[in-house]
């Protein structure tokens, strides 16, 4: 959803020994959408075979998830599944930023501008039914743990992880917290840099306590959701035009409940500017989104109780989806040979 409160939490850098046994519930469309954004070619375009297939999804699910397994991570994939009405708005816009993005690459293209192409073709990234079908395959081959959410997936791990099925969700986006869960674990990833398109970028894997941000920010879980709902969300993008995360902060600290607060934004004489100046608002001073109704979606999300079952490593069958792709025979032997050094070091274990 894009919850902006990143400049005004704490963060608390992580080490993988830190993580050795522990579950972790993986946000999966969020993932994969920054591996077919990020893993492509100098001119923007996507990883593919000879048949034109994309292939950056299954060569990030595949070479980063082995280095976790590795570390003794255990993974659980999230997918999502029906999205609420009230994401169409979002949906809308984001359709529109791809189809700009696309007259912009097929203008670099026709200029033979490579950096533009690079830059214009990560935002044309689409998650079809088929991109989703290969993830799942791939992972369940791995012997990774795939649920299929009724709803948003991050809402679904992230309750989860409340449930105790999982230590912490990972993602990159903060409205994790907003759904309760209680650690968030952003940059899950061995590398030390990633490509954006600005260039690469030092990174490193960090976690986020939920109890920790409500005691910084001296709000509660209630609070926390409004303060969602101001700086904007899926369910109403954009938030109060006019708010940024510290002066939302403000606003939610001072008139504490969630009917005052926008209550406040309506009728209170301080806020008349903001009333005059925003977009957020009608001619009568009212919001032009339901606060309420975005406040219910987040605070009673569309989630079930699931069982985990973490299926067997299949190397034939991984073997086989990878090969399809034309990965290296070599480099996938390679990896395989590392895992069942690992499996080796666990009968031994188990022995002593």
């Amino acid at each position: 959803m894009g919850l902006q409160i990143g400049d005004i939490i704490s963060k608390k850098e992580l080490k993988f020994e830190d993580l050795k046994g522990k579950t972790i519930a993986v946000d999966a469309f969020n993932s994969i959408y920054q591996f077919l954004t990020t893993i492509r070619q100098p001119d923007g375009t996507p990883l593919k075979d000879s048949n034109g297939n994309v292939t950056s999804h299954i060569s990030g699910l595949f070479y980063r998830n082995i280095k976790l397994i590795l570390e003794g991570v255990k993974l659980i994939y999230v997918f999502d599944g029906e999205a609420p009405d009230l994401k169409s708005a979002t949906r809308e816009s984001r359709r529109a930023i791809r189809e700009v993005a696309k007259a912009k690459y097929e203008k670099a293209v026709a200029e033979e501008d490579i950096e533009g192409m690079g830059k214009y073709a990560r935002s044309e990234v689409s998650l079809d039914d088929e991109k989703i079908k290969e993830s799942k395959e791939l992972l369940e081959a791995m012997g990774i743990a795939v649920v299929q959410a009724p709803g948003e997936g991050e809402a679904q791990a992230s309750f989860m992880a409340s449930g105790g099925l999982a230590y912490a969700v990972s993602s990159q986006d903060y409205d994790c917290l907003m759904f309760k869960a209680p650690l968030l674990i952003q940059n899950l990833s061995l590398a030390r840099s990633r490509k954006t398109i600005s260039g690469y970028k030092e990174i490193f894997p960090q976690v986020i306590v939920l109890s920790k941000v409500l005691e910084e920010l001296e709000i509660n879980q209630e609070q926390l959701i409004c303060l969602g709902i101001l700086c904007g969300t899926d369910y109403n993008p954009g938030g109060v035009k006019g708010l940024g995360p510290k002066k939302s902060l403000k606003i939610v600290r001072e008139f504490k409940e969630c009917v005052e607060i926008f209550r406040a934004l309506s009728e209170d004489e301080n806020f008349e500017k903001l009333r005059a100046s925003s977009d957020s608002f009608d001619d009568d001073g009212e919001l032009s989104f339901d606060w309420k109704e975005v406040y219910d979606e987040i605070a009673e999300p569309n989630v079930e109780e699931v069982e985990v079952e973490f299926p067997k490593l299949n190397e034939e069958k991984l073997k086989e989806i990878l090969t399809k792709y034309e990965f290296s025979e070599k480099r996938i032997d390679t990896q395989l040979e590392k895992l069942e050094v690992l499996k080796d070091r666990a009968k031994q274990r188990t022995l002593f």
